[in-house]
């Protein structure tokens, strides 16, 4: 991979605001999508950072293919339970409403369930079940997206990445985070190595002819990525099981569409994204520092276990990314060349050139 140049986080939260303003995206609702946008790449997920801030939240907000108002609206609603509709908004300022209206009803109910229809493409899963934690919630976050997986021994796309996140807040120990795709990658790590032009892990996906392949080339062009686990052969059709069931809960649950027919901004219809929040309050189960503190005894057993030979370290998940985070607060946001190259071409194009300055 080209070595990376560093960018002040606030700095860089500033250009996507300004960014996002030039195309007509609300001053309070562009920092929102700014933190959940400059958010992934403080914590390494780089495929969903700012790396889509013009191929596709710009391409779909100049196509007008994603309202910049973002008009949700209230679909129904019980003390539990709330449905809502996008209105084709901008996924992460959507997913971040939905989900705060979900911690406020497990505030008064003790768990709640927010479905989402008519939205696009929210970003890192991990940002909204962690907006939980600070509530001493337990918080889940599910979403499809468009048809980028084959299912298991299928040879053309039909289910999205269709990513899991659930937080989990312990005491003196970090969060537990599951931040993952129910593909074995997402189709963001591909571009990623497609840019940097370097080939990919043999099992990630395959070519047009249902073929495994190294060159990130051929799966941007009609192939296909696999469900976790890979080929049959090494158990993926727990990953396409798993892709599925996030599907139902997105897509089918909340009236949103689902499968092949999930949308991309530039297609000829809205994307039609649908996503699910869940929100659990943990003191109507048991006293909170209780919890946190059975949090804390696991986490230690689970990194005080034998370690392999040349591993000094166990981690829970989620704790590489706080690391990542903390260190970019301290010493800049790290974006490959070729991404601040787009960053450029896009700030020309939009009329707001990109003129941070990278740090030391």
């Amino acid at each position: 991979m080209s070595k990376s140049m560093t960018f002040n986080v606030e700095e860089l939260k500033q250009y996507v605001v300004q960014f996002l303003r030039a195309h007509e995206i609300p001053e309070i609702e562009a920092r929102i999508a700014a933190d959940v946008l400059v958010s992934a790449d403080m914590r390494g997920i780089t495929s969903h950072g700012v790396i889509r801030l013009h191929s596709y939240y710009g391409d779909g907000l100049r196509r007008g293919k994603i309202n910049p108002e973002s008009p949700i609206t209230t679909i129904n609603e019980s003390a539990a339970t709330l449905a809502l509709d996008g209105g084709n908004g901008l996924g992460p300022v959507v997913a971040y409403r939905a989900m705060s209206r979900c911690i406020d009803l497990a505030d008064q109910a003790g768990l709640a369930m927010t479905t989402v229809r008519n939205s696009n493409h929210y970003g890192i899963a991990g940002y909204y079940a962690m907006m939980a934690l600070p509530d001493d919630m337990i918080g889940i976050s599910l979403t499809n997206s468009q048809p980028l997986v084959a299912p298991t021994f299928g040879k053309n796309v039909a289910l999205g990445t269709n990513p899991i996140a659930v937080a989990i807040p312990a005491g003196t120990e970090r969060p537990y985070v599951l931040d993952m795709a129910t593909s074995i990658v997402s189709i963001g790590k591909i571009v990623v190595h497609d840019k940097a032009g370097v080939p990919i892990p043999e099992g990630w996906a395959i070519n047009q002819e249902g073929e495994l392949t190294h060159k990130p080339a051929e799966v941007l062009n009609n192939g296909a990525l696999l469900p976790l686990g890979g080929p049959a052969e090494l158990r993926g059709y727990k990953g396409y099981g798993l892709s599925l069931l996030v599907d139902l809960l997105s897509g089918v649950l909340s009236g949103a569409a689902y499968g092949m027919d999930v949308g991309a901004p530039s297609s000829t219809e809205n994307a039609n994204v649908g996503h699910f929040f869940a929100a659990v309050k943990i003191e109507n189960f048991r006293p909170v520092d209780d919890f946190k503190t059975d949090m804390d005894r696991y986490i230690r057993k689970l990194k005080a276990t034998e370690k392999l030979p040349g591993h000094d370290r166990i981690f829970i998940h989620g704790e590489k990314e706080f690391e990542l985070a903390e260190r970019a607060i301290k010493t800049g946001v790290p974006l490959m060349p070729e991404v601040v190259e787009a960053l450029e071409q896009a700030g020309r194009e939009a009329g707001v050139p990109f003129d941070v300055q990278p740090g030391q």
